[in-house]
């Protein structure tokens, strides 16, 4: 039986976005971003489809034990770091790689106190205009020069960045945090990485040793104004769900909660088995297209807790059972989030646990 709620997850499409990756940046190495439950992908489906990949970067230690404790070897990169020597403990014994971004980690480092034995290889991150982790560039040499003195960091030391509005191809301050970067780090060893999914599709200047793509390997555009599609790229997650009921309704019938819509003739009403506790977004607003057996209808009134209600004028034949697309094929998740002011990555980000996962083309 079809699932009231639930996700289509596409390996292939992931395969398919890792080659743009690589066509994109032949001569770099891959760290696969992966935090966030991958994205609202699933962390472990989405290691599973690219368990080949030189590297994976998660958000936070318990993500990277997670990884290692379901059997990948792949080196594994931790985007915040440790806070505490404890922390550190976890990535030494799980030989997780943090990113180094402020004193305190240094002093961490430099306190040695932990049972862990062996060296940690670590990426040292220069803030370069995001200026949110990262030591400034008048501060990076002398971290640098604390790290390379601390029996627990492996030698050489990894360099990276982070841009802060590589997704404006018209903005010139992605150009002048590369200049920086290279500017910064000039002479010393150590592998390197800056650009991110907009930069790996939209600054060539920024390919390096490694390049971190995220959104883009789930097959959404970086860019506000694209879809993935229009890039080359294959969404690997559809949302959908199923009618599961039809009705009548006249005009001035007012439609959900606070009765925000009211009906100005007579029409057919669907109520599908969506809403925001399953992460469909709570502030999309009247006519976000949904899709009903293949065909667009608007969505009406509030969205619920559990359901959504459309107008299904132009749909007179439907009935409940029918198949509904969120979004997915013919309806990108990013035309959806431009209805509901938000991000594509938020929508992705927050589909819950109550949405069924499957395999494309597998049977119910």
């Amino acid at each position: 039986m079809t699932p009231a709620a639930y996700a289509v997850f596409n390996q292939d499409a992931v395969q398919h976005n890792l080659s743009q990756v690589r066509r994109c940046a032949p001569h770099a190495k891959v760290m696969a971003v992966i935090k966030a439950n991958a994205y609202g992908h699933g962390l472990l489906r989405m290691a599973i489809a690219l368990q080949q990949i030189d590297a994976f970067a998660v958000a936070r230690v318990d993500e990277g034990v997670q990884l290692r404790k379901a059997g990948f070897d792949n080196r594994i990169a931790v985007l915040e770091g440790f806070t505490c020597a404890e922390e550190l403990e976890k990535l030494l014994h799980y030989q997780l790689e943090p990113v180094v971004h402020s004193p305190t980690q240094l002093d961490v480092f430099e306190a040695g106190t932990g049972t862990e034995p062996g060296a940690c290889a670590i990426w040292l991150k220069l803030d370069t205009g995001m200026n949110r982790l990262g030591f400034k560039a008048q501060h990076f040499h002398f971290a640098h020069q604390r790290l390379s003195r601390c029996a627990r960091v492996k030698q050489p030391i990894n360099l990276m960045t982070h841009f802060a509005n590589a997704d404006d191809c018209n903005d010139d301050k992605t150009l002048k945090q590369i200049d920086l970067f290279r500017q910064t780090v000039a002479g010393l060893a150590g592998e390197r990485s800056l650009a991110n999914s907009a930069g790996i599709l939209g600054w060539a200047q920024s390919l390096s040793d490694w390049v971190r793509p995220g959104v883009m390997l789930y097959g959404i555009s970086p860019f506000p104004e694209s879809t993935g599609r229009q890039l080359g790229l294959i969404p690997a997650m559809e949302l959908h769900s199923r009618l599961i009921a039809v009705k009548p309704i006249d005009a001035g019938d007012s439609v959900g909660y606070g009765g925000t819509w009211t009906c100005a003739k007579p029409t057919t009403l669907g109520v599908v088995a969506i809403g925001y506790g399953d992460g469909y977004p709570r502030h999309a607003k009247v006519g976000t297209p949904v899709l009903i057996n293949g065909l667009r209808v608007p969505l009406i009134g509030r969205v619920s807790m559990d359901m959504i209600t459309v107008d299904l004028g132009s749909q007179t034949q439907a009935k409940p059972g029918d198949p509904v697309t969120l979004w997915g094929e013919n309806l990108p998740v990013e035309e959806i989030a431009l209805w509901a002011d938000t991000i594509p990555y938020t929508l992705v980000c927050g589909v819950t646990r109550r949405v069924q996962f499957i395999e494309k083309n597998a049977d119910f």
